[in-house]
């Protein structure tokens, strides 16, 4: 599970997640689901959202409406925290068509409200998540409500998504070039292709897929700063202008408040 968005400031305590990949039936739509809590009493701080390929649903526990918070290439920031106890849902562009009917390019760089996708289906999944008395029953619960409503096939391309996919791949193509030699297509159909499903180029996908693994490597408690290079950068300095233009921090910056979150159990 890629990682939402961050506070901007040091917090005081650490902020607390827990994260499952989805299981394999759901995984072409899903990326996986997490649980996050934010210290009762703490003061709200303005949010970085980070550079993501997918788009995520939000729904929060306290208060705020559910949302979809689409794909973007770089960080942006939101005046105030408005998410602080709830879970996070990742879907692929299959994924996102599959369950609103709407493709993800629609979304890309923006936020929407998840009733205006759902219907009343948002305020019932929300209810229900609520009234669950553990991460393992919520968890369960995203499981059957997701199998139910996603519907494939709808607004997609098999050939541009197996594209995206391997373009979240460690070892994926390099560039545009050999990614289109490889399905046997011309570049251009790849690159017009993920105008139309994704709303983001190939090249900007795989600079966010690069991005997103170095933060996730950094994850790791026992990670080092050095590690990110090893995620597909040529050397350092090339780590450091992409982490700079995309994050808007400095690779140690970003280290820290990676490294800054507690797991959540039960």
């Amino acid at each position: 599970m890629a990682i939402h968005s961050l506070p901007t400031q040091p917090q005081a305590e650490p902020y607390q997640m827990i994260a499952r990949l989805s299981p394999t039936h759901l995984r072409p739509y899903v990326l996986g689901w997490a649980g996050f809590r934010t210290r009762a009493g703490a003061p709200a701080h303005p949010s970085r959202m980070l550079p993501l390929n997918a788009a995520t649903l939000i729904i929060d526990f306290t208060g705020m409406g559910p949302i979809v918070t689409g794909p973007r290439a770089t960080a942006t920031f939101s005046a105030h925290t408005p998410w602080r106890h709830g879970v996070a849902v990742g879907l692929t562009p299959a994924g996102m068509s599959a369950l609103t009917g709407a493709p993800i390019r629609e979304v890309v760089g923006t936020t929407a409200r998840l009733e205006d996708l759902l219907g009343t289906r948002a305020a019932e999944l929300t209810g229900r998540l609520i009234a669950s008395a553990s991460w393992a029953a919520r968890f369960s619960l995203l499981e059957e409500r997701l199998t139910a409503w996603l519907r494939p096939g709808a607004g997609t391309d098999d050939l541009i998504m197996h594209a995206w996919r391997r373009l979240q791949e460690p070892v994926g193509p390099p560039t545009v070039g050999p990614l289109a030699g490889e399905l046997g297509v011309s570049r251009r159909y790849v690159e017009l292709g993920f105008r139309r499903v994704v709303g983001l180029s190939p090249k900007t996908v795989a600079r966010i897929a690069r991005f997103q693994r170095t933060v996730d490597t950094w994850r790791r408690p026992s990670a080092t700063l050095a590690e990110g290079v090893a995620c597909g950068y040529a050397d350092q300095p090339h780590l450091t202008r992409e982490i700079r233009a995309m994050a808007q921090m400095t690779p140690k910056q970003l280290f820290a408040f990676v490294q800054d979150t507690d797991r959540l159990t039960g």
